[in-house]
C-alpha cells in the first residue's frame, strides 16, 4: 500500500503552473517534429521544410481539438457542461485516446489533400506509417502525466503495489501505469514487425502497402485496452467499459483492413 502525494505541478510562474501534463503533450510534439525531420533529411519524407511546420500544426490542432471533444462527449459530458470554463483546461487532463487519434488522421488527411503534397506521393498512410513510433512513445509518456495527475484511477484491489490516490478511496490499481506499460509493449512488436518483416519485405523486392504498420498499432492498442481496461475503475455496462467496447472496435477493424487490403500481400 503506498500513499499518492506527487505534485503534478512541476513549477508555479505566479498564477500560472507547469505541469508534467502539458509538458508531456510538449515532448510529444517536439519529438514527432524532429522524427518527421530526420525523415525529411534521410528522404524518406518529401517535404519541404515550411509544410513541415504545416502539417505539425495540422497534428497538434487534431490531436487537441479531437482528444478533449471526444472525452468531453463520451467521458464526461454532465461536469463540462455545467463547468464550461473547464474545457479550455487540458493541462488538468481529460484527453481522450481515440480522439486524438481519429483527430490527428482527419488533420493529416486534410494536409495531404493539398494539391503540391499530392503531387509527391505523401499520402496519410504513408505518414500514418511513419509517425507510429513517435506516437506511441508520446502516448506511454502521456498515460505516465496521467499518473502524476493522479486520475484515472484502477480499481481497488490489496496488492502490495496499490495507490491511494486524492480524492478516491482505497487503495487502487495504478491502471495508468499498466497503460503506459501496455503501449511500450506495443512500441517493441511495431518496431520488430517494422524491421523484420517490412524493411526485410522491401529487401526481398516486395512491397507492403502503405498504412499496414499503422493497423498493427491499431489492432494492438485496441486489444492492449481491452486488456489493460479490467483493472481500471470506469463505468460498465453489460461487463465492460467504452474504453473496451472501443478496443474491441479497434481491434476487429484492423482485422477487417488486414484482410481486405493485406493479406494476400
Amino acid at each position: 500500500m503506498i500513499d499518492f502525494n506527487l505534485n503534478p505541478v512541476l513549477a508555479s510562474i505566479g498564477p500560472f503552473e507547469i505541469r508534467y501534463y502539458g509538458l508531456v503533450y510538449v515532448i510529444g510534439f517536439l519529438l514527432v517534429y524532429l522524427w518527421l525531420w530526420l525523415g525529411i533529411k534521410k528522404k524518406k519524407i518529401d517535404l519541404e521544410q515550411e509544410e513541415l511546420d504545416t502539417l505539425l500544426l495540422y497534428i497538434m490542432l487534431g490531436v487537441i481539438i479531437g482528444s478533449r471533444l471526444f472525452h468531453i462527449i463520451f467521458w464526461q459530458p454532465v461536469y463540462y457542461f455545467s463547468n464550461p470554463l473547464q474545457i479550455l483546461a487540458v493541462w488538468k487532463g481529460g484527453m481522450a485516446f481515440h480522439g486524438g487519434l481519429i483527430g490527428s488522421a482527419f488533420a493529416i488527411w486534410l494536409f495531404c489533400r493539398n494539391k503540391s503534397i499530392k503531387e509527391k506521393g505523401v499520402t496519410l498512410a504513408k505518414l500514418a506509417d511513419y509517425l507510429v513510433i513517435p506516437g506511441i512513445i508520446a502516448l506511454a509518456l502521456g498515460r505516465i502525466a496521467n499518473f502524476l495527475n493522479g486520475e484515472l484511477p484502477g480499481i481497488i484491489t490489496n496488492v502490495n503495489w496499490c495507490f491511494n490516490f486524492p480524492g478516491y478511496e482505497g487503495c487502487r490499481h495504478p491502471s495508468q501505469l499498466y497503460g503506459a506499460l501496455k503501449r511500450f509493449i506495443v512500441l517493441g512488436i511495431v518496431v520488430i514487425v517494422d524491421q523484420l518483416y517490412i524493411k526485410k519485405s522491401i529487401i526481398a523486392g516486395k512491397r507492403i502497402k502503405d498504412g499496414f504498420l499503422f493497423w498493427v498499432f491499431v489492432g494492438l492498442m485496441g486489444i492492449g485496452r481491452f486488456i489493460v481496461n479490467f483493472y481500471r475503475d470506469d463505468a460498465r455496462g453489460l461487463g465492460l467499459s467504452l474504453g473496451q467496447y472501443l478496443g474491441l472496435g479497434m481491434f476487429v477493424l484492423s482485422l477487417i483492413i488486414y484482410f481486405k487490403y493485406y493479406r494476400k500481400k
